[in-house]
């Protein structure tokens, strides 16, 4: 059938968030609360429907009281549909929905999706992920990145403390993001690396401290300082709390002290400070490529239960 006969609009308010949830995916429960907390809105919420049955949805997320949205988390197609029918279906929704969202030659904000850890093994789930990513590509956005989604348990034990490096709050805004600087040299994250392209360290660092760290609500003498006995510093960890989970935000080795194992300590200490707090889980996330950090999850005993994709547009 052609996409032609799709019906592609806004959800008219929040009541017809039933209608929304007609197609699933994982983060539906927190769909409710978004939207009574601002983060959503029903004029960034979007369906295809071919008479009474919804084909396709997408929704925005952002912060509330911002004038925009700030990323693309849902879009979904119904899998039952044959593959190129789904495609079309899926792009004609997203593109009416980015037109009439967006100003004419602005980037669109950056996509995000959950995804199984073993999706390109499994056809079923590997045809539902890649209907997604033809109908972004078609729209002109391409693949950043593919992360791993790490969980610490409560029950597992906890990694030792570290007996060679000793731990003190960050002091302020300015030392973290003098810490943050060196860190940032030879990157092996991909949206740090996306950053650095476009502007200089120092502005990379400002702009994740100001738009992502000052966002938590949980307390900022969480996030340590790790150092020598001579009081030098060899690195940091920013355990936190984001609206929905504890999370280990970022760990990061200056470069002179790296190669010693220094990221077990710190993401030890990161741990430790946001089990005590009986935390049902501890959620953390580092690129695919990213070996060295998923090892250190692994031995802190954090297991990979999902895998995330993120696309975005290249700026106007």
């Amino acid at each position: 059938m052609p996409a032609s006969d799709l019906t592609v609009r806004p959800l008219v308010a929040a009541s017809e968030l039933d209608r929304f949830l007609e197609l699933s995916y994982v983060l539906d429960d927190e769909l409710a609360d978004d939207l009574a907390a601002g983060r959503r809105r029903p004029e960034w919420m979007w369906i295809a429907t071919r008479g009474t049955r919804v084909l396709a949805r997408a929704s925005w997320w952002s912060s509330p009281g911002a004038e925009g949205p700030g990323v693309l988390d849902f879009f979904d197609v119904d899998d039952t549909l044959p593959p190129e029918e789904g495609v079309e279906v899926g792009f004609e929704l997203l593109s009416a929905a980015m037109k009439a969202i967006f100003p004419e030659g602005a980037t669109p904000p950056e996509y995000g999706r959950f995804i199984p850890p073993s999706w390109r093994e499994d056809a079923a789930a590997r045809q539902v992920v890649e209907t997604r990513f033809a109908v972004l590509e078609r729209l002109g956005a391409r693949q950043l990145v593919e992360r791993l989604r790490l969980e610490w348990r409560a029950g597992t034990p906890l990694p030792e403390t570290s007996k060679r490096l000793t731990f003190r709050p960050v002091s302020d805004r300015e030392e973290l993001v003098d810490l943050m600087v060196p860190v940032l040299e030879g990157t092996l994250d991909a949206h740090s690396g996306a950053d650095l392209e476009r502007m200089t360290p120092r502005e990379a660092a400002e702009k994740q401290h100001d738009e992502e760290f000052a966002g938590f609500d949980s307390p900022r003498e969480w996030w340590q300082v790790a150092t020598l006995d001579s009081g030098e510093a060899v690195g940091f960890v920013i355990p936190a709390r984001n609206i929905y989970n504890a999370i280990i935000a970022y760990i990061g080795v200056l470069p002179a002290h790296r190669g010693h194992g220094y990221v077990d300590d710190l993401l030890a200490e990161g741990t430790r400070i946001l089990a005590e707090r009986d935390v049902p889980r501890i959620r953390a996330a580092t690129d695919l490529p990213n070996v060295p950090m998923a090892a250190a999850f692994q031995r802190a005993g954090y297991v990979n239960f999902e895998r995330a994709v993120n696309f975005t547009w290249e700026t106007a």
